[in-house]
């Protein structure tokens, strides 16, 4: 197996001179940016970038199949290359204390991705796209600026892993998080709900924040849905349920924002998995009246969130059933 550290040779000349490269360690070395040429390394699984002064990875990273470890901790990335969803072999991914305000979309597409890791950073959200990866078994995102988490995170069986401490807007967890290990101290701390411009919903004396893409919440007292949504739910179960295409669709006979739902919806309804795109039922569950409680001894004031999709869902769902 070949190894490399960075001492005797510019990164330009290692696909030349070292054509099969399976280990690639540049830690702590001052680096700024990362030359294209680091692409053609094809054979490489490993490759350690951290503790640098880096502001920009290349799209180029995205060419490196073989990739299966990648470490970009404590640099001043802001953003990563939407390639980065092309690394189809990646198991961990390491961004922790970067300067990060999202991630990219076609994360998703990292199918093989079991570990990520982004605490310390500026981020304000969660791609919801996040929840498909199907091997991802370990999120960890504290000490960022998140107000909200997607509706489906922790549906995933494989996702048994979850920490968001020192989020202080967060407030809410989805309720597929209950009986998982997660991390939350520091979360739901007493903050004006106008300093985030996002849906809210309140219990009590309780209130959390609601996705960005979530257009309106139901209530028991609803009788049917809106046009918008039952039209939505109508065109996912006949069309990808059956045919498992959208592609007959256009931004012209359905708006953008609506046809990206259809390939990725809202979330599934936590009590019937019902999917859901413009409107959710939401109903508040204390961590601190959950069994859990005794786990965090105080330290957290936020709740678990059940998403619904209806007004009977909403009434018959139970976090500890």
């Amino acid at each position: 197996m070949a190894s490399y550290s960075p001492q005797c040779m510019k990164p330009e000349n290692l696909a030349q001179k070292l054509p099969n490269l399976v280990e690639l360690y540049l830690h702590s070395n001052n680096i700024v940016v990362v030359p294209e040429a680091i692409g053609s390394l094809v054979k490489l699984q490993f490759l350690d970038l951290s503790d640098n002064a880096l502001e920009i990875v290349c799209p180029e990273i995205g060419r490196l199949r073989s990739l299966r470890h990648l470490r970009l901790a404590n640099n001043q990335l802001k953003y990563l290359p939407a390639e980065v969803g092309d690394l189809r072999e990646l198991q961990t991914l390491d961004i922790s204390t970067n300067r990060l305000i999202t991630l990219p979309e076609r994360l998703h597409m990292c199918l093989s991705l079991q570990y990520l890791t982004a605490d310390r950073n500026h981020l304000w959200c969660v791609p919801r796209h996040l929840c498909q990866l199907p091997s991802l078994n370990e999120l960890s995102m504290a000490g960022n600026r998140l107000a909200f988490l997607p509706l489906d995170l922790g549906r995933s069986r494989e996702l048994q892993y979850v920490y968001v401490d020192n989020n202080i807007h967060l407030k809410g967890l989805p309720s597929y998080l209950y009986n998982k290990v997660i991390g939350c101290n520091g979360c739901g701390s007493p903050i004006k709900v106008s300093e985030v411009k996002l849906l809210s919903f309140s219990s009590g004396q309780l209130t959390v924040f609601l996705p960005a893409e979530v257009k309106s919440i139901g209530t028991e007292t609803d009788h049917v849905l809106p046009l918008q949504e039952l039209a939505m739910r109508i065109l996912y179960n006949t069309y990808y349920r059956f045919l498992k295409d959208f592609n007959f669709l256009t931004p012209i006979s359905l708006p953008k924002s609506l046809l990206e739902l259809l390939h990725c919806p809202l979330g599934h309804c936590h009590r019937c998995s019902q999917p859901m795109f413009t409107i959710v039922y939401p109903k508040l569950c204390p961590l601190r009246e959950t069994p859990m409680a005794g786990l965090h001894q105080g330290r957290t004031t936020v709740s678990f969130v059940a998403y619904c999709c209806s007004t009977q869902c909403l009434q018959t769902f139970d976090l500890l059933s």
